[in-house]
């Protein structure tokens, strides 16, 4: 005899609770909520881990380990590591930690100078049609990956104590423009801003062209410093106040 009751399904996704429901959460509504974690998970991360400032990296993903700007970065975000506080917290807390995008080319080689030197370091990593692994130099539990290029640049920006900018490409300038933005602007105070390479800097970018065509003031080219050596870098970064001992930055 045929039950006249209904059958239950055992695929019925109504009998999850919300945050257990992947399909769920992935719905377009669920955007702002997405979003909401997304920030969350990196930022209580960070907390656990007691990082409290950073100093981030950018540039190319396609630059070898045999290039010169790679070896660059890679000294870099050794001495960084040694000499900005990360090696040494404060009440379980660690400043001027090395930050990058988490991926290959620069972003490893500072990651992987941090490694080098035994300090914590981080890999803000974005998911992309064209999959970026994680570099293999990142700390774990320090390795997050995001949806948003929003987020992702604000875990950048949030917490730094000064910005390297090494040779890159779209993304490493839609990045750099985004800090330059913040200075200008007065969203950002502090944080140096050094492009590493003249080479390279002074041949891409002619600032006095946007002096002459009145878009930007004389005194904008002022948040930015041009510099050869990962050396003159970590001194340009004493020269503005880097300290190994600070408050955490609010938003």
């Amino acid at each position: 005899m045929q039950s006249n009751s209904p059958q239950h399904d055992q695929t019925n996704t109504n009998d999850l609770l919300a945050y257990e429901d992947v399909n769920f959460l992935r719905r377009e509504e669920l955007r702002g909520a997405r979003l909401e974690l997304e920030f969350t998970k990196a930022d209580l991360g960070m907390r656990d881990h007691g990082i409290l400032s950073t100093v981030v990296v950018f540039g190319s993903a396609r630059l070898k380990e045999d290039h010169p700007y790679y070896q660059q970065a890679q000294e870099l975000g050794r001495i960084v590591s040694e000499r900005g506080g990360a090696l040494n917290p404060t009440n379980g807390t660690h400043h001027n930690v090395i930050c990058t995008g988490g991926g290959p080319g620069i972003m490893e080689a500072a990651n992987r100078g941090a490694h080098d030197a035994g300090a914590k370091n981080i890999g803000l990593n974005i998911v992309l049609p064209h999959e970026q692994h994680i570099n293999p130099y990142v700390t774990p539990g320090l390795s997050f990956q995001f949806q948003y290029f929003a987020l992702r640049k604000m875990h950048f920006a949030m917490r730094a104590n000064a910005l390297v900018a090494f040779p890159g490409g779209f993304g490493t300038l839609d990045e750099l423009f985004d800090i330059l933005t913040l200075k200008q602007t007065g969203k950002a105070s502090g944080m140096p801003i050094i492009l590493l390479g003249k080479a390279f800097w002074e041949n891409l970018i002619n600032f006095d062209v946007l002096i002459e065509h009145g878009t930007i003031s004389p005194k904008d080219v002022e948040h930015f410093i041009i510099v050869d050596t990962p050396e003159e870098a970590w001194q340009v970064m004493v020269d503005h106040g880097l300290q190994t001992s600070l408050p955490t930055k609010a938003v």
